[in-house]
């Protein structure tokens, strides 16, 4: 099943190898990919992965995890993304953003972090502002914003990050969400953010260019969301045109995962029973054997992050581990 295509609407995947976005810290203060990010993608595309999901890109600068993260609340930055997009496209591979808002874990030094409530992620972070329900608006309206750009860059999907304690896991969990407005207190109102933004995002976005939401399935804590609470949040939402759940867990807390290969396989499992949307499952995946397994446990994208830091040619290698005939770039065909 590795190297099975897979389509969710526009979206049509050579096999079901995903790179997981991940931060490279490489942009500088305006936000804007540089040649390391060209390399960095584009390598990848060439390795033969099937979806390449662009690192959490700030839709406005407080909105990023750190000063040197991209962005998309300007033009420029889209142009300079579209390089990106063409150069992963040229090479077979498809691609995909994943736009974020940091909430109280940006450190970005010369702004100040927002949050639902002003509790600081930790002693070593700074006491985030409590966002007014206009402000809210605002943010929702960036989300919008940076879609419209993602779009006009050549995007192939859209993610909307919604875990590892960043805002809108923020708004979702009851570890950080102390509002008494409609912002706060049940599942329902507490996964209202997510809502707005996917409406707001799907109304600027083509109908045939998917939209979907990574989740931190558990939170790993006694008072936290688990599996069953992300999945009722989710399915309160998915009318407004979710397509798709990827499925990760923790960074709400300061908690510390013991993880293992394949970890939060279950959980995207039951993501997936609980509301019918396709997933993506992964965590600390390293072999072929071991992806392949875990998409024949009904799962129907596996991603691969670390690995594919390690060696950015994992899927040729995969297919000669699974007796799969792939295409190789022609000029690295010599060391096939």
């Amino acid at each position: 099943m590795l190297f099975s295509p897979f389509s969710l609407k526009k979206l049509s995947l050579r096999n079901r190898i995903v790179m997981p976005p991940m931060c490279m810290y490489m942009a500088g203060r305006d936000g804007l990919p540089n040649d390391w990010h060209v390399t960095h993608y584009a390598s990848r595309a060439v390795g033969q992965v099937g979806l390449i999901i662009v690192e959490a890109t700030g839709v406005e600068d407080r909105g990023r995890i750190s000063a040197r993260d991209l962005g998309l609340w300007n033009d420029d930055q889209r142009d300079g993304l579209k390089k990106i997009v063409d150069m992963v496209h040229a090479q077979g591979a498809s691609i995909a953003i994943q736009l974020n808002h940091a909430g109280r874990k940006s450190e970005v030094e010369y702004l100040e972090p927002v949050a639902p409530s002003a509790l600081p992620f930790s002693e070593e972070y700074r006491v985030p502002k409590s966002l007014s329900v206009s402000e809210i608006r605002e943010i929702v309206a960036r989300f919008a914003a940076a879609a419209r750009r993602a779009v006009e860059a050549g995007f192939d999907a859209i993610e909307i990050h919604g875990a590892h304690g960043y805002l809108i896991n923020q708004f979702m969990s009851p570890l950080v969400n102390q509002r008494t407005d409609e912002y706060g207190g049940s599942s329902a109102n507490r996964g209202r953010l997510l809502g707005e933004v996917l409406e707001a995002v799907k109304a600027v976005t083509p109908a045939d260019i998917p939209v979907w939401v990574r989740v931190s399935a558990e939170e790993y804590e006694q008072q936290g969301n688990g599996p069953e609470t992300v999945a009722e949040i989710i399915n309160q939402v998915k009318a407004k045109g979710l397509d798709a759940v990827h499925v990760s867990s923790g960074g709400v807390t300061s908690f510390r995962v013991k993880a293992y290969p394949g970890y939060q396989v279950d959980m995207a499992r039951r993501i997936k029973a609980q509301t019918s949307l396709p997933v993506i499952g992964g965590g600390l995946v390293t072999g072929a054997r071991e992806a392949e397994h875990i998409l024949r446990a009904d799962v129907d994208l596996v991603f691969l992050g670390r690995e594919l830091l390690r060696n950015p040619y994992w899927p040729l290698q995969a297919a000669g581990v699974l007796g799969e005939e792939i295409a190789w770039p022609e000029p690295y065909l010599r060391g096939r």
